[in-house]
């Protein structure tokens, strides 16, 4: 069994950057193409970004792409988004999540994602 644990939220104001960071334990998450996914207050889980088992490929939501950037360090068992250019509609719960059995590429569907982590907040103000 997995953990993922999410940190690195909170408030910032609109143009900031925060770094964001999950932790994996209880098994290796270089093993798993990896991802990030959030949620706002009455909307549907939006997918953000999306890493390769080894980091080698990328894939990013329109909305983000040019100001988000995600990698891994598998040596550490830690991925991470860098969140530049933060506006307010970035505001939403923001989960990590593996996908074990996507073993080349990315997975871009939420469906592919079996391990979640507890989610971190962050907040843009205007």
């Amino acid at each position: 069994q997995v953990q993922l644990v999410e940190s690195g939220g909170g408030l910032v104001q609109a143009g900031g950057s925060l770094r964001l960071s999950c932790a994996a334990s209880g098994g290796t998450s270089s093993r798993y193409a990896m991802a990030w996914v959030r949620q706002a207050p009455g909307k549907e889980r939006e997918f953000v970004a999306a890493i390769s088992r080894s980091g080698g490929s990328t894939y990013y939501a329109e909305s983000v792409k040019g100001r988000f950037t995600i990698s891994r360090d598998n040596a550490k068992n830690t991925v991470y988004l860098q969140m530049n250019t933060l506006k307010p509609e970035d505001t939403a719960v923001y989960y990590c999540a593996a996908a074990p059995n996507v073993r080349l590429g990315v997975a871009v569907a939420l469906y592919d994602y079996v391990y979640w982590g507890q989610g971190t907040q962050v907040t843009v103000s205007s």
